[in-house]
């Protein structure tokens, strides 16, 4: 646990994102390790199904990460306070919700895998493949996922963001062996890369859950014995009204990508695999600006619950400094160096090489060229998102993605196709950038303290 309220306000926050972004520095080299084994040594097909997956995966998952972003704003004001009674009670009751959320979710979603995957018009060639991976990764990383979701989002509210690290790190070290394993010694094409990708999770979620319950002073816990559980409904519900309206934006993020998605798939198996590689690339580029608006959440909420406004807006400021060289710095790399980049998931060998490589090149110059907008973006979402302060952001994603975005996705892929999808995702940046920015400068964000911290 670390008390963010102390000490310089730019260094205690890169200090406690630093382990999340070697996290998910990880996570991401794992995606682009597993499309780049999918796309060599399985075939372009299958390297779109994985694509087309990730979507409805991200949807699935989106409403109950935002509702993890209430539990965590709520333990890492009551820590700021002090109360370490609510902050055990909080974490049991996000605990409890996730593991039966995952739990309805899981059936539900591998129930209607093949009619989503129909009605998002994945082409026929990539439609069987993307339904075998789909119900494998569904029934076997739903409710390891959901938990390891919770735990995380609870630690950070504590301060701990180094923890849950060791496990990811663990996680997709392993996944990656898996992947090489089953794939080029087993022989079990995209089934193989699920499966790794499951087991992986398992373990990771069974460890975790091991190393947090075997020492007593640790508050986060959940024991196996189910009367011990307290599940606390007072609680639950201001986490609800805290995290929905983040859960809501996360939802419709997931399906305004499923929209994209019915817009791409149309364009055939090349710029679907175009799509696919190339958004792995742009998540890894993107990464710093969320882990360090993560960060700057934690520690928001702590400095809220005990009344350091004049730390947050410093801590804003020294966090998008930050993120504006880094986000500078990659994206400079990406934009000369981005055609070598979709080399590594394109076999030459495949009938959709030249296009693959030349629809991927176009895309990651567009996007990562305005990458300074979602940067800025993330990070003032950050703060309000840190005090609680989630309606206003979920209002914001709404109108420049369903609003903005995908019907100028719809419009310019007419015109100018799979390039005029790839130029609407800036122009929804920066309505979401102006709209961030305004709502910060009004100050209304701080009102959402948590009237119940000291009590």
């Amino acid at each position: 646990m670390k008390d963010l309220t102390q000490g310089k306000e730019g260094k205690q926050i890169l200090l406690f994102a630093i382990p999340m972004f070697i996290g998910n520095i990880f996570q991401q080299l794992y995606n682009i390790v597993d499309s780049i084994v999918v796309g060599k040594f399985v075939g372009s097909v299958a390297l779109a199904a994985v694509g087309a997956s990730f979507p409805i995966l991200f949807t699935l998952s989106a409403l109950v990460a935002g509702i993890t972003i209430g539990g965590s704003v709520l333990v890492s004001q009551y820590f700021g306070a002090k109360n370490l009674k609510k902050v055990k009670i909080t974490s049991d009751t996000l605990q409890i919700f996730l593991l039966i959320s995952s739990i309805i979710l899981t059936i539900i979603f591998f129930i209607f895998s093949k009619p989503i995957f129909q009605f998002l018009s994945i082409p026929d060639e990539v439609l069987p493949d993307a339904v075998r991976y789909f119900d494998i990764v569904i029934v076997t990383t739903t409710l390891p996922s959901f938990m390891l979701f919770g735990i995380s989002a609870i630690l950070r509210g504590v301060g701990n963001s180094l923890t849950p690290i060791y496990f990811t790190i663990g996680s997709i070290i392993l996944n990656m062996i898996l992947d090489l394993l089953f794939v080029l010694v087993f022989n079990w094409g995209i089934e193989g890369v699920a499966w790794a990708t499951g087991i992986s999770s398992v373990l990771a979620w069974l460890a975790l859950w091991y190393h947090l319950n075997k020492r007593e002073e640790n508050i986060i816990k959940f024991n196996l014995n189910w009367k011990k559980w307290e599940f606390d409904w007072d609680n639950f519900r201001l986490s609800l009204k805290i995290g929905l309206p983040s859960g809501v934006q996360q939802t419709l993020v997931g399906l305004g990508n499923m929209a994209l998605l019915g817009i791409v798939s149309p364009f055939g198996v090349a710029t679907l695999a175009a799509y696919t590689a190339a958004g792995r690339v742009d998540m890894f580029v993107s990464m710093p600006a969320m882990n360090l608006a993560a960060a700057l959440s934690s520690f928001v909420g702590q400095n809220l619950g005990a009344e350091r406004f004049d730390r947050i807006r410093n801590g804003l400021w020294a966090t998008l400094k930050y993120s504006t060289v880094i986000c500078i710095f990659l994206t400079l790399i990406v934009v000369f160096f981005g055609e070598n980049i979709m080399h590594l998931f394109v076999d030459s060998g495949s009938p959709y090489y030249e296009e693959i490589i030349k629809t991927g090149k176009e895309y990651l110059i567009i996007v990562t060229s305005f990458y300074i907008l979602f940067t800025t973006m993330f990070v003032v979402n950050g703060v309000t998102r840190g005090a609680g302060a989630t309606f206003v952001p979920m209002l914001i994603t709404t109108l420049s993605l369903w609003i903005i975005r995908i019907p100028l996705a719809y419009i310019l892929s007419d015109y100018f196709g799979a390039k005029g999808i790839w130029w609407s995702i800036p122009a929804g940046w920066t309505i979401g950038c102006i709209g961030a920015i305004l709502y910060y400068n009004s100050g209304l964000w701080k009102k959402h303290r948590v009237k119940t911290a000291m009590s």
